[in-house]
């Protein structure tokens, strides 16, 4: 494999995880897990959640989800919604106690993300976030030509390994298929 093309994936990497670390970090700050926030995050951005829906966004397990949503619908800041629900999935909603502590709690994370977009451009951020989409995607599509599996499959055969397993394996398939 070229260095320079692995060292550019090394550091493509590397900044995904410095950029959800600075999301953890702020929960951590705010006494919230870094799961809650994505509830809230998410209600945020579309006025609801299903329990799928952040399963889905996050790639989180539903057992996870579960438990946070569970956890918050204890506390009263989520409530199922009948009329935004559909088929199985419960559409849940914040209760009013939910609204005015979501909004007391993701104003900071707002502050944040309003100044680094003031510094960065939002012409940028657009770009960035282009270039990330067009890369997962790409990703995803070459996983899919060079293992001959979807992810998926991909997924089933490596949800208990770490990462560097997953990746020896997947490189294991790569020169086996290469034979």
């Amino acid at each position: 494999m070229d260095r320079n093309i692995q060292k550019l994936h090394d550091q493509v990497n590397q900044a995904i995880i410095r950029c959800r670390r600075v999301y953890s970090m702020w929960a951590k700050e705010n006494q919230v897990s870094y799961n809650r926030m994505l509830v809230l995050y998410t209600i945020r951005e579309y006025g609801f959640c299903t329990q799928k829906q952040v399963c889905d966004s996050y790639l989180l397990p539903r057992q996870t989800v579960n438990h946070v949503i569970t956890e918050m619908r204890k506390e009263g800041i989520l409530e199922i919604n009948k009329e935004k629900s559909f088929g199985k999935e419960k559409a849940l909603v914040l209760t009013k106690t939910g609204e005015a502590y979501s909004e007391k709690l993701l104003y900071s994370l707002s502050l944040m993300e309003e100044r680094t977009a003031k510094r960065i451009g939002e012409e940028r951020i657009r770009e960035m976030t282009e270039l990330f989409m067009e890369y997962d995607r790409i990703l995803e599509e070459t996983l899919a030509e060079t293992s001959g599996k979807t992810l998926e499959k991909v997924s089933e055969k490596t949800s208990e390994k770490t990462s560097d397993e997953v990746l020896d394996l997947t490189l294991e398939e790569m020169d086996h298929e290469k034979g």
